[in-house]
C-alpha cells in the first residue's frame, strides 16, 4: 500500500514545495496592502521564459541568478507603475490595475513567443533522474522541500529579527500610524514585492525543471493554487501559506494517482478518470474553508474597534 501510494505523495510534497514559494508572494502583500496581486502568478511565469532565452545566450551559472535578479525587478517596477500611484484609491481600482498588470504581462509574452512553446532548459543535477524506494523521479523532487523550508525559515527570521521586519510587521498592523511614526511605506512596500518576487522566481525555477514546457498561460493555474493555499493556511501567515502549500500539492497528487492506487489495491476494475477533478478539488476546498473557517488555519480574526 505505501510503496503504492509512495510516488505520489513524493510527487506532492515536491509541488507543494513549489507552490509555497507562490503562495509567500501572496501572503505577504495581503499582509501589508490587503490585496492579492493578481500578477504574481504571471511574475513566476515570465520568469520561466527568462530563463529560456537567457540560458540560450549564456551559461546557466550566470542566467540563473540573474533570472532571479531580474524577477525580483520586475516586482519592483510592478509595485511603482501600478500600485503606488494608486496608494489612496478605492481597492477596486488597485484590483483593476492587477489584473491589467496580469493581462499586459501574458501578452507580451504572447507577442514574443508567438504562442508557441517555449522549452525550459535542463538545469545540472535538479534535472538528473533518481530512483527513491522504486520511484523514478528528479532530483528537484528531493531538493525542492528542504529549500522550500530553508527559505521559509529565512524570511521568518528576516520578519521577525531585522529592522525592515518590524517596519513590515508595523505596517501590516497599522498602515496610518506607521507612516506617522517615521517609517518608509514605499520602501517597506517595494522590499515586500522585491521579496515575494524573488521567491517565485526560484519557484520558477524548480516547477518548470519539472514541467519542462513555458507559455504566456503557464503562470495561470499555479498562480491560483498558490493563493488557494494562502487562504487555506491563512493569508497574511507566512507558516500557513507553506503548510498550505504542502498539502494542496500532497491532495493533488494522491487524486491524480487515485486509479492506479484504487486499482492496485483490487477496489476498481477500471479507471475511473478522477485525475480529472485533480485541479476542482483545489478550489473545491477553497470553497468549503471560505464557508467553515474564512481566516484560514492560522489566520488571526480582525476585530473592528468601536
Amino acid at each position: 500500500m505505501l510503496k503504492t501510494v509512495f510516488p505520489y505523495l513524493l510527487s506532492g510534497v515536491s509541488v507543494g514545495g513549489q507552490y509555497a514559494l507562490i503562495a509567500i508572494g501572496y501572503t505577504m502583500v495581503y499582509g501589508i496592502l490587503r490585496l492579492i496581486n493578481f500578477a504574481h502568478g504571471d511574475v513566476f511565469m515570465v520568469s520561466g521564459i527568462l530563463m529560456v532565452y537567457m540560458s540560450a545566450s549564456m551559461p546557466l551559472v550566470v542566467s540563473v541568478p540573474l533570472v532571479l535578479v531580474m524577477a525580483a525587478l520586475i516586482g519592483f517596477l510592478i509595485e511603482r507603475a501600478a500600485y503606488r500611484p494608486l496608494r489612496s484609491a478605492p481597492r477596486m481600482s488597485v484590483m483593476i490595475s492587477a489584473i491589467g498588470v496580469s493581462y499586459t504581462l501574458q501578452n507580451l509574452v504572447l507577442y514574443v513567443t508567438g504562442g508557441l512553446n517555449q522549452f525550459y532548459p535542463k538545469i545540472p543535477f535538479i534535472s538528473d533522474t533518481v530512483s527513491v524506494w522504486g520511484a523514478t523521479t528528479k532530483m528537484v523532487t528531493l531538493v525542492t522541500p528542504p529549500l522550500t523550508l530553508i527559505l521559509a525559515f529565512a524570511l521568518v527570521l528576516l520578519i521577525g529579527r531585522t529592522k525592515l521586519g518590524m517596519a513590515m510587521r508595523a505596517v501590516s498592523k497599522d498602515f496610518e500610524t506607521s507612516l506617522l511614526m517615521g517609517i518608509r511605506i514605499d520602501s517597506v512596500i517595494s522590499a515586500t514585492f522585491v521579496t515575494g518576487s524573488f521567491l517565485a522566481g526560484v519557484g520558477s525555477v524548480l516547477y518548470f525543471t519539472n514541467y519542462s514546457t513555458v507559455i504566456q498561460t503557464s503562470g495561470a493555474m499555479p498562480g491560483l493554487k498558490a493563493f488557494v493555499a494562502a487562504v487555506f493556511g491563512g493569508i497574511g501567515s507566512i507558516p500557513g501559506a507553506v503548510i498550505g502549500a504542502f498539502l494542496i500539492g500532497i491532495c493533488e497528487n494522491l487524486i491524480k494517482g487515485l486509479d492506479v492506487i484504487l486499482f492496485r489495491l483490487g477496489l476498481i476494475a477500471r479507471p475511473l478518470g478522477l485525475a480529472t477533478f485533480s485541479d476542482a478539488f483545489t478550489f473545491a476546498l477553497l470553497i468549503v474553508v471560505l464557508v467553515v473557517r474564512p481566516t484560514g488555519l492560522f489566520g488571526e480574526e480582525n476585530a473592528d474597534k468601536v
